[in-house]
């Protein structure tokens, strides 16, 4: 199971995940030229498959990683993305199936690892925003940081 095993390798997992950000930054000058639509068919074409297989990654658009323990929280059966709901079992598995294990628990296992991680956990996230779903968070997040390095 992708999140039991993301959780356990949180640490490793986020250096990678921060690497490949710097990257795609380093990237954002070549990308800016192929233009936003391009950009996002590639980078997402390459971002998808590796965070399914890591993180089994529901594609939202707007990636947690960071701040769950290095844990997809749209993997939750009620896609939840500011903790668990109130039926979490005494054993920390899921309320709607008992068969698996609380995303939010591995979460909160996995944000243990993390610098800053348990602080990260417990900020409150804006509600999803629908429309991105199925495009890059990566390119995303790199355009914004590129965009914040240029106004300082």
């Amino acid at each position: 199971m992708p999140t039991r095993w993301s959780a356990r390798h949180a640490k490793g997992l986020d250096a990678l995940y921060r690497a490949v950000e710097r990257t795609l930054r380093a990237l954002h000058p070549l990308l800016s030229r192929l233009g936003n639509t391009r950009a996002q068919r590639l980078v997402f074409a390459v971002e998808q498959p590796i965070k399914r297989l890591l993180f089994d990654s529901q594609s939202c658009g707007q990636c947690l990683l960071g701040s769950t323990g290095m844990v997809c929280p749209m993997t939750c059966p009620k896609r939840l993305r500011n903790g668990p709901c109130g039926g979490v079992r005494q054993d920390g598995s899921c309320e709607l199936d008992p068969q698996l294990p609380c995303v939010w628990v591995q979460a909160w296992e996995g944000s243990q690892r993390l610098p800053a991680g348990v602080q990260k956990i417990q900020l409150v996230q804006p509600a999803l925003d629908h429309s991105l779903q199925g495009t890059s968070a990566w390119l995303r997040e790199a355009q914004k940081e590129s965009a914040d390095a240029n106004t300082i």
